[in-house]
This record gives C-alpha cells, sequence and structure tokens, in this order.
C-alpha cells in the first residue's frame, strides 16, 4: 500500500521542484477522496498542476432526481462546479489574492464541462488547478500537503454538502429549458421567451441580469403559452417561424431582444432573467466580417457574375470585405445545419442587405454582383430557415417580414398589420424577390493538410485565447464575430476538436458535414473523449461554432 499524500509530500520538502513529477499518475486516498494528479508544472512559474479528484457515490449522496438523465446531470455538475469555485474564491481573497487552487470560471450558461462530472451512479469527478508551493526552486512539502490534503480536501468536503432545495431548483430550471427548447419546432416557433424575463444585462463585461430592468410583457396577439415539466403552463413571447423583424427606435431594446434570443440555445441558471426563455439550437448569429478569410464557399446565392467572369461556387478570399463575408457566413451556416438566422442591422453590411429602388435604377440588376439578403430572405423561409432581424432604417423589409415586433422602452408589442399599412402605402419600385432558385452547392471536402497542427519544432500546436482567439499550428482563428460562444472553455475544446479531426477523421474525402456529425457522434456522451488528456477547463461548443471555426481556419484548403 502506498504512503499517504500528505506523507509522500512532506517527503518532498526541499527537494528539487522536479521531483514533484512523482507525483503523476498514482491515486493517493484521501479521507472519502481518490487524488490523482494528471499534470505536474514543470517550474513553480509555469501554468499549475492539475489533481482530479474522484468521489465515490455515497459521497455526495446525490437524490435521484439529480442523476436520472443527462440532462439532470449537467444541471448537477454545474451546481456542484459553482459551489465549489465560490469557496475556493473566497478562500483566495482570504489570503490577499494569491490564488493555488483554483478551477475553471463560469457564466450564466449551464454548460457540459470537464471541471466537474457527474455519473449516472451519483460518483463525482472534480478536476482543479493547484500552483504546487516552492521557495526557490525547491519544494515546500508542508506547505503542498497543508494545500492538497487540507485545504482542497475541506474545500471538496463543504462543496459537496448539497443543499438538496437548491441543488432541484436549479435542476428543474434546466430541464424546463430543455423540455420548453424541444416544444418549439411543433409549435412552429424559433424562440419562447416567457412573461416576466429579464433580458438586459448589467454590462457588457457583466452578463447578470440588469438590477432595474424593465421585466418582459407580452402583447396577447404574440403571446403563446408552453408547458413545463416543472413550472407547469408558461405565458410567453413566441417568434413564429419565417420572417420576423424587430423594430424600433434606438436604445428602445431591439439588440437587446436579438442578444436575448442568440444566448437562449443555452440554458440558463435560476435568477438570470432568461431562465425560462430559449431558442431553437440550430439557430445562428451572422453579421458582416470585413478582411475575414472565406476558404471554397460557394456564394452564387448571393454573389454572381464578378467582373471578368470569376466564378463564386468555391470563392476564396485571405481579406473579405462586409458583404462577402457575410454571405459566406450565411452559406456556412447553412452548410452546418442552421435553420433560424439572427441579424442585426449595427453589424451587417448595408450593400449586403438591402438595395433600395433609387440604387436598382441607377445600377440595374444585370450590372450588380450582389444579390442583396432582401431578395433571399422568403426563399429561405420557404425552404424551412427562418431570419430573425433587427431592422432600424430598411424599411423595405416590411414587405417580405411575416412578423414585425416593435420595441417601445423596452415593451414589445405587435407591429405586424401596421407595417403592412405602410407598405401598401408606400409601395416599392421594385419588389424583393429571388434571381433564380437557390443553386445546390457542391459537397465541401477539407484537404488533411490543411488542418495541419504543426508548429515550428513542435508536432502540435493548439491554444485558445480569450473566449473567441484560437492558434492552430501555424494559423489564427479569429472567432470574434461568432456571437454564441460565450466561453473561453468552449474556444478550447473547439482546439482540441480541431486537432482530434486532424489525427485521422479528416481524410481527404469526408465532408465538412460528415466531419461535424462524426465529432458529434463520437462526444455525444463525454466531452473528455476529444478534449485533451484531463483537462480542467473544457465546455461543449455546438457544431455551428465548430464550423465556424473550420471555415475561419486560414490554412483550410479543399479537395
Amino acid at each position: 500500500m502506498s504512503a499517504p499524500l500528505s506523507e509522500v509530500l512532506q517527503r518532498l520538502d526541499r527537494q528539487p521542484y522536479a521531483n514533484y513529477r512523482d507525483l503523476r499518475g498514482q491515486g493517493y486516498p484521501v479521507g472519502p477522496f481518490t487524488f490523482r494528479f494528471t499534470r505536474i508544472q514543470g517550474d513553480p512559474f509555469a501554468p499549475p498542476s492539475h489533481i482530479r479528484v474522484d468521489a465515490a457515490a455515497t459521497r455526495p449522496a446525490l437524490p435521484p432526481e439529480a442523476t436520472h438523465s443527462a440532462d439532470a446531470r449537467r444541471a448537477t455538475a454545474d451546481y456542484l462546479h459553482r459551489a465549489l469555485l465560490a469557496i475556493l474564491t473566497r478562500s483566495e481573497e482570504e489570503e490577499g489574492g494569491k490564488a493555488r487552487l483554483t478551477m475553471a470560471g463560469v457564466g450564466q450558461e449551464v454548460l457540459d464541462r470537464t471541471a466537474v462530472r457527474v455519473a449516472a451512479d451519483g460518483s463525482v469527478i472534480v478536476r482543479v488547478r493547484v500552483g504546487l508551493p516552492a521557495h526557490h526552486r525547491r519544494i515546500q512539502g508542508k506547505e503542498a500537503a497543508r494545500l492538497v490534503t487540507d485545504e482542497l480536501a475541506w474545500a471538496l468536503k463543504r462543496s459537496l454538502k448539497v443543499d438538496l432545495d437548491a441543488l432541484l431548483a436549479h435542476v428543474r430550471a434546466v430541464e424546463d429549458q430543455v423540455a420548453l427548447r424541444a416544444a418549439l419546432a411543433e409549435r412552429g416557433l424559433v424562440a419562447f421567451l416567457a412573461e416576466g424575463a429579464v433580458l438586459a444585462r448589467a454590462s457588457g463585461v457583466d452578463d447578470g441580469p440588469l438590477a432595474d430592468a424593465v421585466a418582459l410583457a407580452v402583447p396577447d396577439t404574440l403571446a403563446v403559452e408552453l408547458v413545463a415539466p416543472h413550472a407547469g403552463p408558461l405565458r410567453g413571447l413566441g417568434v413564429p417561424e419565417g420572417v420576423t423583424l424587430i423594430v424600433g427606435g434606438g436604445y428602445h431594446g431591439k439588440s437587446t431582444l436579438l442578444a436575448a434570443l442568440a444566448r437562449g440555445v443555452y440554458d440558463h441558471v435560476p435568477g438570470d432573467g432568461r431562465d425560462r426563455c430559449v431558442t431553437r439550437a440550430d439557430a445562428m448569429s451572422v453579421r458582416a466580417e470585413d478582411g475575414r478569410f472565406i476558404g471554397g464557399v460557394d456564394l452564387r446565392p448571393f454573389i454572381s457574375h464578378l467582373p471578368g467572369g470569376r466564378d463564386t461556387s468555391a470563392f476564396e478570399s485571405a481579406d473579405a470585405s462586409g458583404s462577402t463575408s457575410q454571405a459566406a457566413a450565411i452559406v456556412e451556416a447553412l452548410e452546418a445545419g442552421a435553420k433560424a438566422l439572427f441579424v442585426d442591422e449595427d453589424t451587417a453590411a448595408t450593400n449586403f442587405m438591402i438595395r433600395d429602388a433609387r440604387m436598382r435604377r441607377l445600377v440595374p440588376t444585370a450590372a450588380e454582383p450582389i444579390t442583396p439578403f432582401i431578395d433571399r430572405v422568403r426563399q429561405l423561409a420557404e425552404g424551412g430557415v427562418s431570419s430573425v432581424l433587427v431592422v432600424g432604417g430598411a424599411g423595405d423589409y416590411l414587405d417580405v417580414a411575416d412578423t414585425v415586433i416593435r420595441m417601445q422602452a423596452y415593451v414589445p408589442d405587435d407591429a405586424t398589420a401596421e407595417a403592412r399599412e405602410v407598405a401598401a402605402l408606400l409601395p416599392l419600385g421594385e419588389s424583393p424577390r429571388a434571381p433564380g432558385p437557390w443553386p445546390a452547392p457542391a459537397p465541401r471536402v477539407p484537404d488533411p493538410a490543411g488542418l495541419d497542427p504543426s508548429k515550428g519544432r513542435k508536432t502540435e500546436r493548439v491554444r485558445a485565447i480569450r473566449t473567441r482567439y484560437l492558434e492552430f499550428g501555424e494559423s489564427e482563428v479569429d472567432l470574434s464575430a461568432v456571437a454564441q460562444l460565450v466561453d473561453p472553455g468552449q474556444t478550447r475544446l473547439i482546439g482540441d476538436a480541431l486537432l482530434y479531426l486532424a489525427r485521422g477523421l479528416c481524410d481527404g474525402r469526408r465532408t465538412v458535414v460528415e466531419l461535424l456529425a462524426l465529432l458529434e457522434a463520437t462526444w455525444a456522451d463525454d466531452i473528455g473523449i476529444v478534449a485533451a488528456y484531463e483537462a480542467v477547463d473544457r465546455a461543449r461548443p455546438r457544431p455551428l461554432e465548430v464550423a465556424a471555426a473550420i471555415n475561419r481556419l486560414r490554412s483550410l484548403k479543399l479537395k
């Protein structure tokens, strides 16, 4: 039998720092837990070491309702994660900001993460970071023993003494959101926002609810009722399939509403204000991105007959314009399975969104390579792809809208009938219409050579920087415009996913769509299968965000 971890650490006292490596891999019983060092830092100034903690099912004593389904286990893991993180954060504050024990941060969303995992039998895995102490590159064994076997073990015990009422409220809130989201398609809805929801956020850097925000009121003509398994019948704003405009004056809440719809693809914690606001999981926000890379995208639905006869069926650009990038973002989203598109006029390319009657008269359609989105939006809706657009100045969209929601002082009202009257009184010179059928794109097959993770002497170099920036080999992946990436852990796991594809799945025969499907099947039950070894800080992205990263990989090549 191995010696207790406390004793092992104390024996290392004053030895060279590199001797901490002897701890790696072996499991050490510490009270009711098993500790295992899965990464050891190379020196005191390197990124911290990682510890995996296994807690048997008898230790947390979780009720069946907390573990009976994958969604319940995700919610329970999120609750335990937040409890332990709060304890570690308080300890850091008490130590004057000296963080020795840390774990992945969390936002308002309840994501599938590697930091805490709950199994069907109620057992729990926790992954934390620990800065192993040293003095002049010599091990401080006694301090390490105190930090790990005393402080961490105490924090774990305390966090696992759960408030059952609070835990079950957390689980039920998530289960309600999952059920509401599942009901959307059957009811012909893109999204549902419960009456009384708080959509406004505290600030640009604080995603919590705004303290004095106006709660959502729902006009009768836009109201629908959905039934949640725990909350029961809920009245709320239903955003129907088709083409929906969000209009109103500046600062009246148009973009706030659209942002809430975009975040509704994720579940939120109780008390967030959006915890009964859901959007179908295949909705994608798109915008213009000046300067982005485009690799082999069929832009013919929006861009064709370029001067010089340049073909746009497999368009490439290292420095795309706003209109071209927005066209590519839409085509890429559809390829990845998006069935709803969110567009805010403020972040869109004007010449891509619309061409008014005067400009159509001055520059005839035959002389304009860009087919504006307004000409295709109804065709998309008829093909099963809905659009929700914030429109402040492009009144031409009134002619193509099924529903018009007008925001006045953060209160929505149904302006659909009035919008139709305005459109009839002020007719367009030429009605928006698709110039022809939507061209059928050729399947895109990535070349394995374009997914090269090597950099210099390193055979694999993948690094996520903040929430929306990724380095992959020699390439940079700028995800700053991918608005529905909400957590740095998602970007880290996207990096792991690209590496996973590069190690063999991307074989020069599989299409982008097939690669996404294989990836989803691989990590359906456990994202750790794709994540780096025993990763402490990964979170699940959607396939749509993985596709966005593939499409922005500047080394991408197609067969």
